[in-house]
C-alpha cells in the first residue's frame, strides 16, 4: 500500500507553482457531507494501484477500494482511471476513507456479516439449495442464510433450476442468534438501484426521448415497459401504423425495444410510450407511391354502416364509402357487400393530405363495380328498339300483324 501512495502522490506535485491537485480537491470537498458506515456514494477513479484503487469521493482524505473487487479470477480490471462507481463506505482511519462494493468471498466470521447488517453494505452470497419458502444462501466465511422467495427479486419468478448455483449481492436483513439466524434480500439491493435510476431519469428524462426497454407483462390493452427506474405502459393504439388485434403476435415478455416517451407524470407515477412514433409513419408513401387514380390491392380491415375502411398497407387506409358498393343497388350497411379481412381491388379516387384522408373506388368490372347510374339510351332514328324492350316502333306492329294473317 505504500508504493501505491507513493504513485498518488506524484499526482500531487505541482512542479510549476500552482495550484495542486491537493489544493484543488480541497476546494472541491467545500460543503462535504459527514459519511455514515453503509452509507453509498458515487465514486471517480482517480488511480489503480498494485494492491488499492483510489477514489475521488467528495470528501477530505482520499477514498480507497481494494483492487481485488474489481478484477475477475485471472486478474483482469473491470474499470479503468475516470471511471464512476458505486462504493459503501466502510470506515475512517488516519485520514484515509475505506471502501467497498460488497462484502465478497474471503472475509471470514459470523462478525463481518453482523457488521454488514448494521451498515448496510451488501455481501455476495451464492444459492446452494430451495428450501422451504425461499432459498439457502451461502454468505462469506461459510455463514448460512435464508433467502425468502419473495426477497429474490426480478421482473418474473425464477425457477430453481435457473437460479440455484448463481452468486449475487444480498442485504442482510435480519442478524440473530450470533449468526445462527440470518436473512437476507435481493430484492432490497434491486430496489435501491431503481431508486437510483428513477432519481436519474428525473433529471434527463423528457417527452419525445426514445430509450431502450424490456417488455415486463402484455395486456389486452397494451404492454408495460421498464426503462430501467420507471415502468410506463405502451397502448396497443402505439405499438404500430397497423391496427393491432392480438398483442401477443407481435409483442412478447422480456423483448426489448426502443420506444419514444409519450407522457410524464412523476406525481401520478404514470408513464406512457410509443413504439409507433420510432417507426418510419408510411403516409410519406401517399402521393408518391399512392396517387390519385393510382389501383391498388387492399385488404377490407373494418365494416360501418356507411362504407368499408380499406388498408392499403399498414397505416395507410382509404375509405370505400357506401354508395360506391352494390352495383347499383341500394344498400342499407355495407356489409351486405363487403366483409372483413376480403381482399379488393380498388382505386384512390381523392386524397386529403391535410387530413390525411384517402377515398376510394372499387376497380370497374370486379366483383364489386362502381355503382353508375344508368344512362338513357340513345336513339339514332325511330326505328331503333329501345334497350329492354317495350311496345316496339310502328314498323314493328305492322310486320307483326302481317306475319299473323300469313299463319291464318
Amino acid at each position: 500500500m505504500e508504493d501505491d501512495k507513493r504513485d498518488f502522490d506524484e499526482i500531487n506535485e505541482d512542479e510549476n507553482g500552482e495550484e495542486n491537485f491537493a489544493e484543488m480537491l480541497e476546494q472541491s470537498l467545500i460543503g462535504a457531507v459527514e459519511l455514515k458506515p453503509g452509507q453509498q456514494i458515487a465514486a471517480t477513479v482517480l488511480q489503480i494501484g498494485q494492491q488499492w484503487v483510489f477514489l475521488d469521493v467528495g470528501q477530505k482524505g482520499e477514498g480507497i477500494l481494494d483492487r481485488k473487487e474489481v478484477q475477475d479470477e485471472e486478474g483482469n480490471l473491470s474499470i479503468a482511471v475516470g471511471d464512476k462507481l458505486n462504493a459503501y463506505f466502510v470506515s475512517r482511519a488516519g485520514g484515509e476513507l475505506r471502501f467497498t462494493t460488497r462484502l465478497a468471498a474471503g472475509v471470514a466470521g459470523a462478525a463481518q456479516i453482523e457488521e454488514a447488517w448494521r451498515s448496510g453494505i451488501p455481501v455476495e452470497g451464492r444459492l446452494e439449495k430451495e428450501t422451504k419458502g425461499g432459498y439457502e444462501v451461502k454468505l462469506p466465511g461459510g455463514v448460512r442464510a435464508f433467502c425468502p422467495f419473495s426477497q429474490l427479486g426480478g421482473r418474473r419468478q425464477e425457477s430453481a433450476e435457473e437460479v440455484v448455483g448463481t452468486s449475487r449481492p444480498f442485504k442482510v436483513i435480519k442478524f440473530s442468534e450470533q449468526g445462527r439466524n440470518v436473512v437476507v434480500s435481493h430484492r432490497a439491493i434491486l430496489e435501491e438501484e431503481r431508486a437510483r435510476q428513477r432519481e436519474a431519469l428525473q433529471e434527463t428524462l423528457r417527452e419525445g426521448m426514445v430509450v431502450k426497454g424490456v417488455v415486463t407483462s402484455l395486456r389486452d390493452f397494451g404492454a408495460f415497459v421498464d426503462i430501467g427506474g420507471i415502468e410506463g405502459l405502451l397502448p396497443i393504439s402505439e405499438i404500430s401504423y397497423g391496427r393491432v388485434e392480438d398483442i401477443q403476435q407481435v409483442l412478447q415478455v422480456d423483448q426489448e425495444l426502443e420506444v419514444a416517451v409519450k407522457k410524464i407524470d412523476w406525481e401520478a407515477d404514470r408513464f406512457s410510450f410509443s413504439l409507433r412514433d420510432t417507426l418510419a409513419d408510411p403516409w410519406s408513401k401517399v402521393g408518391s407511391l399512392y396517387v390519385e387514380g393510382g389501383t391498388y390491392p387492399g385488404t377490407v380491415a373494418r365494416v360501418a354502416q356507411f362504407g368499408a375502411f380499406v388498408t392499403l398497407e399498414d397505416g395507410i387506409d382509404g375509405l370505400l364509402h357506401i354508395s360506391r358498393l352494390g352495383g347499383g343497388r341500394r344498400l342499407k350497411h355495407a356489409q351486405e357487400a363487403v366483409k372483413t379481412g376480403e381482399k379488393l381491388m380498388v382505386t384512390i379516387e381523392k386524397i386529403d393530405q391535410e387530413q390525411r384522408r384517402i377515398s376510394l373506388v372499387p376497380v370497374a368490372g370486379a366483383e364489386h363495380a362502381v355503382a353508375e347510374p344508368e344512362a338513357a339510351p340513345e336513339r339514332s332514328s325511330y326505328q331503333d328498339k329501345p334497350a329492354g324492350g317495350g311496345m316496339g316502333t310502328l314498323g314493328d306492329k305492322l310486320k307483326a300483324q302481317l306475319e299473323k294473317k300469313k299463319k291464318r
